[in-house]
């Protein structure tokens, strides 16, 4: 119903002069953007030269190809929809977390609470609280906190020293995510010495995956324009419900840069798996170090 009412939008959009500027209200490669594309603004006259989706032969086409152009996207695009209808709670203009005891730490997490690690990847894979989600502090940590982190249980972090907690804080309550209840500091003898289980996740660079299945968790778009040969493809936001499918052999998981691999890695961790490393690197690493071409459908 959406879809055929943008078509008619579409149309009288086209009406206006070639020259009327388009301020898009996502930016670029935006989970809300459909095609995705990397210019921030167009006009009138260039959608209408070059957009796919105002070629369609009719509104049926058109709702068929805007349909099908959709990847996956966060859940919790699905609650914040009644969450700004309502308003959002009011927030205090300085944010900040609680600095939670070891002790106090464990018992929350007996009582269900989960540890988000926002460190560094080299840095969780070096030491981290056996059962930590990894979810590394950037720009999009939002989009992941919100894809794979529970909304409806406590969250404790751990960051890094340099790590801003009111970035941190800020990313988490612009999806409605209130449940940040303090943080653990980086003190990982200290966390053992409280009675908390710690664990490393190996790293792997390209050079040395042969003992490995390659499990890519890219989005399905940016596997089938090149991916490692044989390796297979999950991705992040599904990893949790296909994680029982997967070969019992040992895995190395892979994105494009390492950081979205260490999610999984602490996702498949979180199973009781303890046969899983994080590719350093992506596709591009694999190709220049063997000097091959990735793969395509």
């Amino acid at each position: 119903e959406l879809a055929r009412a943008q078509y008619r939008s579409l149309r009288r959009l086209t009406a206006l002069p070639d020259e009327t500027a388009l301020w898009p209200t996502h930016g670029a490669g935006s989970f809300c953007a459909a095609p995705p594309g990397s210019n921030r603004t167009s006009t009138i006259g260039a959608e209408k030269g070059a957009n796919p989706l105002l070629q369609a032969a009719n509104e049926d086409a058109f709702v068929a190809a805007l349909l099908s152009s959709l990847g996956t996207f966060p859940p919790y695009f699905s609650r914040l929809g009644e969450l700004n209808r309502r308003g959002p709670a009011l927030l205090d203009d300085n944010l900040g977390l609680a600095c939670l005891q070891p002790a106090h730490a464990k018992t929350l997490l007996d009582g269900g609470a989960l540890i988000v690690d926002v460190r560094p990847v080299t840095d969780y894979a070096a030491s981290h609280v056996t059962g930590a989600l990894s979810i590394p502090l950037r720009d999009v940590f939002a989009t992941w906190l919100g894809w794979v982190a529970p909304h409806d249980q406590p969250l404790i972090v751990m960051r890094r020293g340099d790590q801003d907690p009111e970035e941190i804080l800020w990313q988490a309550a612009k999806i409605g995510y209130d449940n940040l209840v303090g943080e653990l500091a980086d003190d990982l003898p200290a966390a053992a010495a409280a009675g908390l289980d710690i664990t490393i996740t190996q790293l792997v660079d390209a050079a040395h995956l042969d003992a490995f299945t390659v499990l890519d968790i890219r989005q399905h778009a940016e596997y089938s324009a090149g991916h490692i040969p044989g390796a297979r493809n999950v991705e992040l936001g599904t990893l949790g419900v296909a994680a029982a499918a997967l070969p019992a052999e040992p895995l190395a998981v892979m994105c494009g840069h390492g950081e979205r691999g260490a999610t999984a890695a602490s996702i498949l961790e979180r199973t009781g798996r303890t046969d899983v490393a994080v590719l350093v690197g992506g596709p591009d690493e694999w190709a220049a170090e063997h000097q091959a071409p990735l793969a395509t459908p």
